[in-house]
């Protein structure tokens, strides 16, 4: 990046660095020349991990749960540092960032519609409006609720239960009949408030009708209004109530015709939720008898799941770069500079309790990392925070790499008292 306010290097205030993504962030930053500004709590701040704390420039401490006070405080702590963007690793946050950012006068989303990337039923209305491809849904308040509008909006069976502020899969579940609904609807609204920061939550759930076919990932950097399509990556989910990621797969091996038809249809989602100078991650499925791609959800921000690791193993691009070049309101850098394949494929627990033994045996074109270390506590196979590490292969063609990390996976040993 260019350096800006005289002499001094360009600076980017992330609120709340710490997260998958932030890890490329900071990589980024360093490449770019980038000064990094954090915003987060100062109790959060004493756990980060010292590659974290070490790579920020300064840090704003602030109550992001409380909104007016932590955008005083974040405006106050920009207009006396040289920062020139505002970011977020968490799609929960954008409420944040895009007022921020219009407070300041520096590039960002909009802010009238900054609810959008975080609440799924406002999402799913902002859709609507678009003319967005994606699946028939309904709000439901409570249990009671949830099957008037079951059997009402004719979105038949199975349908999806979904918080309608969470991340990461928690709080999913594909219902199979109403027998099974009332008790999804209760696991959706155990989420009063998002950790670390007791954010509180909308406790609405979104009733969704649920699509089938393959489901793969599609980001997109926006800069000025105008969308700039990264690679579509394959992502592969457990059957059954929990669909869990269990992988990804980078190119997703699909003709090209079909990848323009996922990004334009992605880019699309992203403008419709308001992202105007940022990134987005969005989800979509293919169905055989499908016009269009259809669109599950999208967030503003960069993907989590290492997707940002794949991507630049497979073709060389940092989307974690071009999210800063974008926030920035510059033209990323989006072109790929190598043609690999890459995958990836998470270990998860089989169950609930305390991790006694993992070990993963070395397998040529792969490498792998621990998310947990034997004497943590686990969750089960519910969401994402049942990840004990992740394996990333790589080869020359799609099926390879695919094939290198799930016989990794497979040989992986797990002990979980």
């Amino acid at each position: 990046m260019d350096t800006y306010r005289g002499n001094t290097p360009a600076g980017v205030l992330v609120i709340e660095p710490m997260g998958n993504a932030g890890r490329f962030l900071v990589e980024a930053a360093h490449q770019l020349g980038i000064s990094l500004y954090a915003a987060t709590h100062k109790d959060i701040y004493d756990t980060y991990p010292a590659w974290l704390s070490g790579a920020l420039t300064d840090v704003c401490f602030t109550d992001l749960a409380d909104t007016g006070r932590a955008l005083a405080d974040m405006k106050a702590f920009c207009l006396s540092r040289p920062v020139t963007a505002v970011g977020v690793c968490w799609e929960l946050l954008s409420h944040l960032a895009a007022p921020l950012a219009a407070m300041l006068n520096l590039p960002g989303n909009d802010p009238l519609v900054a609810q959008a990337p975080r609440n799924k039923i406002v999402m799913a209305e902002a859709f609507h409006t678009a003319g967005v491809p994606a699946p028939r849904w309904a709000p439901a308040r409570d249990a009671e609720h949830a099957h008037r509008v079951a059997a009402s909006h004719g979105l038949g069976w199975p349908l999806v239960v979904k918080p309608a502020e969470q991340g990461g899969s928690w709080g999913v579940r594909v219902v199979d009949g109403p027998d099974q609904l009332t008790d999804a609807v209760h696991a959706a609204q155990q989420f009063a408030r998002a950790l670390p920061h007791g954010l509180p939550l909308d406790r609405r759930v979104l009733i969704q009708e649920y699509v089938p076919g393959d489901e793969y990932s599609a980001d997109t950097v926006v800069v000025g209004g105008v969308p700039y399509p990264l690679p579509v990556v394959r992502k592969d989910t457990t059957p059954g109530r929990y669909r869990i990621e269990t992988g990804h797969t980078c190119p997703a091996g699909i003709p090209p015709s079909l990848l323009r038809r996922i990004q334009h249809t992605a880019a699309r989602a992203a403008l419709a939720v308001g992202i105007r100078n940022g990134i987005a991650h969005t989800e979509l499925k293919l169905t055989p008898r499908a016009v269009d791609p259809v669109v599950i959800e999208t967030g503003a921000r960069l993907p989590g799941g290492n997707i940002c690791e794949l991507v630049e193993a497979a073709t060389g691009i940092s989307e974690a770069a071009a999210y800063l070049q974008a926030i920035a309101g510059q033209i990323p850098d989006t072109a790929p500079t190598r043609q690999q394949a890459a995958a990836i494929r998470f270990v998860l627990a089989p169950h609930a309790g305390t991790l006694q033994d993992i070990r993963i045996p070395p397998t040529p074109g792969t490498r792998h990392e621990l998310h947990l270390t034997p004497g943590q506590y686990v969750n089960g196979p519910a969401d994402s925070s049942a990840r004990l590490a992740h394996i990333i292969a790589t080869a020359t063609h799609s099926a390879e790499a695919a094939r290198l990390a799930e016989q990794a996976a497979a040989r992986t040993i797990v002990k979980v008292s």
